[in-house]
């Protein structure tokens, strides 16, 4: 294979995957942003607006989300994928089950972060008489953006990871390059190309990840 032919199999791969984790990362935080805010808020142990019956429902659910292995979890939602994008495989369809996969990470790493808010800032604004949706959004959310920010990136890092192992069941990206035309032909160049992208696609995520972060923690 020659040097043109293996880069322009590589932008491809690149282009799809990042499109897959960028997406999914979309679709994620839509479903993962509130059901964060719902662990937090109605947390029995300190939570704004406790109530038991409701956090013991959504922590299981999440919790068996989480235990799903994805090529496990990706073959399950097929039906989904076929039923929304029309097709089971390719870039499109593989958004669907990571979306889905990793929608009850990121609402722990909400949970989390927005526990670590200072009980004391909390019960300042509720003694301002704030209510508990202003809480949400103008003491919460506000003051745990530094964590959120690293957690998104490790988010966005896990469904990189994600969307190689997706390859293997034609999941399109670099996955796919690297089983298909790395592995399957016996090319360990495509395959060395397909990890080194990879890695530097973390690198440079996680560097962008932790700068935002320390930025905003700066302004403090």
């Amino acid at each position: 294979m020659d040097f043109s032919t293996l880069s322009s199999l590589v932008l491809d791969a690149t282009g799809q995957t990042l499109v897959m984790v960028l997406v999914s990362t979309f679709f994620s935080l839509v479903l993962g942003l509130p059901l964060g805010i719902l662990l937090c808020v109605t947390d029995p142990a300190g939570g704004i607006m406790p109530r038991q019956l409701l956090y013991q429902v959504l922590t299981r659910i999440v919790n068996a989300l989480r235990s799903f292995p994805f090529i496990i979890l990706m073959i399950l939602l097929f039906p989904l994928s076929r039923f929304i994008i029309g097709t089971s495989i390719g870039t499109a369809a593989t958004i669907v089950p990571l979306s889905i996969a990793a929608a009850p990470f990121v609402a722990r790493i909400i949970e989390t972060a927005l526990k670590e808010v200072d009980p004391g800032v909390v019960q300042a604004a509720r003694a301002m008489g704030s209510t508990n949706f202003q809480i949400i959004v103008k003491v919460l959310l506000p003051e745990a953006l530094p964590s959120l920010v690293s957690g998104v990136t490790l988010t966005i890092i896990n469904l990189i990871g994600y969307s190689a192992m997706a390859g293997a069941i034609g999941g399109g990206g670099l996955g796919d390059l690297a089983i298909r035309y790395g592995y399957q032909r016996f090319r360990p160049e495509v395959m060395v190309a397909a990890v080194v992208i990879i890695l530097l696609l973390v690198e440079v995520i996680q560097l962008v990840g932790s700068r935002l972060s320390a930025a905003m923690l700066a302004r403090r």
